[in-house]
């Protein structure tokens, strides 16, 4: 049985990618994600030691105006909200959920399908090798609350202008390529 949801997790992964075509990445980007996805079967799991998927979610507030990012307590890092698939091949859910579990923000939604793609290297922890995580990001506005909740995983949250990010040489530069393709869009 355990084999069968497995399987059924990739395939979910597969046909999301497949959906997003190059629409959230480069072309060689794409490819990589769609390789790993077809050559490990338990790629939404956490022991998939080359690495695993993960979703994310690039929080707007509703004007489209900020983002909403995280002071990440491992990594010490400013990002977006995102987890661990923990076998769940629906990545857009797991986006969902993580924003909601790391904002404490209600009303959130999903906004459109693959917004961006990145593969970054996780340093090795304790037991826990390092390893790559293929994060599936999603853009999930934020509804007429915005006031978020710091859980343990963070150190702070902040709502930040996006115009900001797209320029800041400090910031992570995934979160700043989302930052500079949501001024694209919106």
């Amino acid at each position: 049985m355990g084999g069968l949801k497995v399987e059924s997790a990739r395939n979910l992964v597969l046909a999301l990618l497949a959906e997003a075509g190059d629409s959230a990445a480069p072309s060689e980007t794409t490819r990589i994600f769609r390789d790993f996805a077809a050559a490990h079967a338990d790629c939404c799991e956490r022991s998939c030691v080359p690495g695993h998927f993960t979703g994310s979610a690039w929080v707007v507030s509703a004007d489209g105006e900020r983002a909403l990012l995280l002071h990440h307590r491992k990594l010490d890092i400013w990002v977006q909200p995102g987890g661990h698939a923990d076998g769940d091949g629906d990545l857009a859910a797991v986006a969902l959920r993580e924003a909601e579990e790391e904002t404490g923000l209600p009303g959130l939604r999903i906004e459109g399908g693959v917004f961006d793609l990145d593969r970054h290297a996780i340093p090795a922890r304790g037991s826990d090798p390092g390893h790559f995580h293929y994060d599936v990001r999603f853009v999930v506005r934020a509804g007429a609350h915005e006031g978020f909740v710091v859980n343990e995983e963070s150190h702070a949250l902040a709502w930040v202008p996006v115009r900001d990010i797209a320029g800041d040489p400090h910031a992570d530069e995934s979160v700043r390529r989302m930052a500079r393709k949501w001024l694209r869009i919106d």
